[in-house]
Order: C-alpha cells, then sequence, then structure tokens
C-alpha cells in the first residue's frame, strides 16, 4: 500500500482476512471504537474471524457528561452483543482528558477549521495513536478503528493515519472500510434493534459550536440518560451472574 494514493481499503481487509482462514489464524484485535453506533456492525464482522475487544478513547467528546452517556451507551451494547453473539469481548475505556484535546487543537490554530478537515485529521492521530499504544501494550496483533464505518469520515484519510502511527509502534494497523458493503446500513438497523442512543454530532466542542448545538441541552438530556443506562448496565451484570 502506498500513502496518498486512493485505495480499496475493503478488499485490503477482504485479502487479509482470505489469509488468515487459509492459515487457521484468528488475530486478536483491539478496536478503537468511538460510539457504540460504529462498533456496532463493526463488531459483526470481525468477530467472524478474530478475537476483539473495544478500546473507548474519546477525549474529544464535550461536554463531560454527553462522553459518560456514550460509554455508557457502549458498555451495554458490549452486554448484549456478548449475550447474542456469544462473544466474550472486553471493554477498555482510557482517560478522558478533554483539556489535552483542547490544547492539542487551539496550539495548531484550528478552533475554526472545517468539519472533516485538519482538526478531524489530528483527532485520528490523537485516537489511533491512544489505540496504537495500548494493543502494542496489552500484546495485540492489530489495531483498528470503527471510524471507518461512519459514511461522514473519510476512509482514506483515517487509513493513512493509521499505517503513519502503525510505523511508530510495534503492532500492526488493520485497514478497512467497514461502511461498505452495507456496513453502515447494518449499523442502523442493530441501532434499532438494541435501541441505541445515535448522537447529533461527532462530539467535538468545536464542531458542536459550528453547528450551533445547544451544548447545555445536550448536557441536560445526558444527565437523565447516564442513571437508567447504569441501571441497565447493573442488572446486565446481575444476569450474567445467576
Amino acid at each position: 500500500m502506498h500513502k496518498n494514493q486512493k485505495i480499496n481499503y475493503d478488499r485490503v481487509l477482504q485479502k487479509m482476512v482470505q489469509e488468515w482462514e487459509k492459515e487457521a489464524f484468528r488475530p486478536k484485535i483491539l478496536l478503537h471504537s468511538c460510539c457504540a453506533p460504529c462498533s456496532t456492525y463493526t463488531l459483526e464482522y470481525l468477530t467472524k474471524y478474530a478475537d476483539v475487544d473495544i478500546y473507548f478513547a474519546n477525549s474529544n467528546i464535550h461536554p463531560a457528561t454527553e462522553y459518560e452517556r456514550r460509554r455508557l451507551v457502549q458498555e451495554k451494547f458490549v452486554q448484549d452483543f456478548n449475550r447474542d453473539y456469544g462473544t466474550n469481548i472486553q471493554l477498555i475505556s482510557a482517560p478522558y482528558e478533554p483539556q489535552k484535546f483542547v490544547q492539542m487543537v487551539q496550539e495548531a490554530k484550528l478552533e475554526e477549521a472545517p468539519e472533516g478537515g485538519d482538526r478531524c485529521h489530528l483527532c485520528f492521530d490523537m485516537r489511533l495513536s491512544s489505540v496504537a499504544d495500548k494493543a502494542a501494550e496489552l500484546g495485540y496483533d492489530y489495531f483498528a478503528s470503527a471510524l471507518t464505518v461512519s459514511p461522514h469520515k473519510n476512509s482514506q484519510v483515517i487509513n493513512e493515519v493509521g499505517l503513519d502511527v502503525e510505523e511508530e509502534r510495534a503492532v500492526s494497523y488493520l485497514p478497512s472500510d467497514f461502511k461498505k458493503n452495507n456496513g453502515y446500513r447494518r449499523t442502523v438497523e442493530m441501532c434499532e434493534i438494541y435501541d441505541i442512543y445515535r448522537q447529533c454530532y461527532c462530539g467535538c466542542v468545536f464542531a458542536a459550536r459550528q453547528q450551533e448545538l445547544d451544548l447545555k441541552a445536550i448536557s441536560k438530556e445526558a444527565k437523565e440518560a447516564i442513571p437508567k443506562l447504569r441501571e441497565q448496565i447493573e442488572w446486565n451484570i446481575q444476569q450474567n451472574q445467576k
């Protein structure tokens, strides 16, 4: 693969899967997930061929209440997925450090950058670097990202960032374009099946301001949702212990 050249990353992944099957190899993958919706089809696909755990590393999400809501929605979905698919996916949550993201954007003077531009590139690098470091630390074969399932994200850029990050770590990046093969449509279906919260913005405070979103209302809604999510998660835990 050559960076800066348009590549069919879905085809690359399919060829890798074929090699795994030929070699009877089931790799361990640490998957960066930005939110539960993006992890739905991604997990459904990858767990057919690999042992997958999720790394929830999203310090870009603002406000803190919205971050916690999304993290809990992710945790509940992992529980539900494990129950229905017979898997044993573990959820690892990275430290929530929003000030680092804000400082990074401000130092690069990208506060007013358009959605999908250089600020997003910086954000992808921050999160993929985080999952790569954790994957190398814990001995995974690959690190990957569910971001490529979104039609609102540039998969060419995400994969180029992943390949750049790979060069500096002792772990391989798993190329992907999960939106292909009706992947995104399947995420919508699974969100309906599992009644998953689908957020109205990426999480970035700068993007939210550009969209003129009411962050106070978003925070209020998140605060109201969090207690019920915690109850559901605890109930799932108790059911599994029976």
